[in-house]
């Protein structure tokens, strides 16, 4: 076991800290790992405002969104990407695995998050004291916690985990690397969440 500088955080502290302080001011890049994904309101100039209003306006400044999830996002929140032409068009892109189940936020590839709260209002969101959940986590810059978090992300974006896992049969939208044959002929009720576009209902 080494020493690991970090810092650790509950309740609205994770709030203030991974959404406010770090999230909103993003230069780069932000990916997000989350089982559940709710319309959640955070601060932004003085009023709280919907979460997706915030990724617009990072995706307007250049920083590139990923949001990896296991579960369909909230109807709020899919009506609210698709009313926003530049997060559909690729301003947040967003893939669906059932087995994500790690909650991370990675800012700019050198800031991270690790902990139980989902990108929820009771989670991560602007909840009060009395109606958040009991949530904990810990941020860190350190590098080798970083690269590791980076690289299961990336393993499961990218598909690579895809092809051996044994819960294919029930994902609603296998990954797979880029020309990668499926099983699976494409429905029309399946979801897909591979690049951003609009969610089905």
């Amino acid at each position: 076991m080494r020493t690991l500088e970090a810092e650790l955080l509950q309740g609205r502290a994770l709030y203030r800290e991974v959404v406010l302080a770090k999230l909103a001011h993003a230069r780069e890049s932000v990916w997000i790992a989350t089982a559940n994904v709710k319309a959640m309101l955070v601060e932004q100039g003085g009023r709280f405002a919907p979460v997706l209003e915030l990724f617009e306006t990072l995706a307007k400044r250049g920083v590139a969104l990923r949001l990896l999830h296991a579960e369909l996002p909230s109807r709020p929140f899919r009506e609210a990407f698709d009313a926003s032409e530049r997060l559909v068009r690729g301003g947040l892109e967003l893939k669906v695995c059932p087995r994500v189940h790690f909650k991370t936020v990675l800012v700019d590839g050198a800031w991270a998050y690790l902990g139980s709260a989902n990108l929820t209002g009771a989670g991560l969101g602007a909840k009060g004291e009395d109606t958040r959940n009991f949530e904990l986590g810990f941020v860190t810059e350190d590098f080798d916690v970083i690269d590791r978090v980076t690289a299961l992300y990336e393993a499961v974006w990218s598909g690579a985990e895809c092809r051996g896992c044994r819960l294919r049969s029930v994902c609603p939208d296998p990954i797979l690397p880029p020309g990668a044959r499926t099983e699976k002929k494409a429905s029309r009720d399946r979801i897909r969440l591979g690049h951003a576009r609009r969610l089905r209902r």
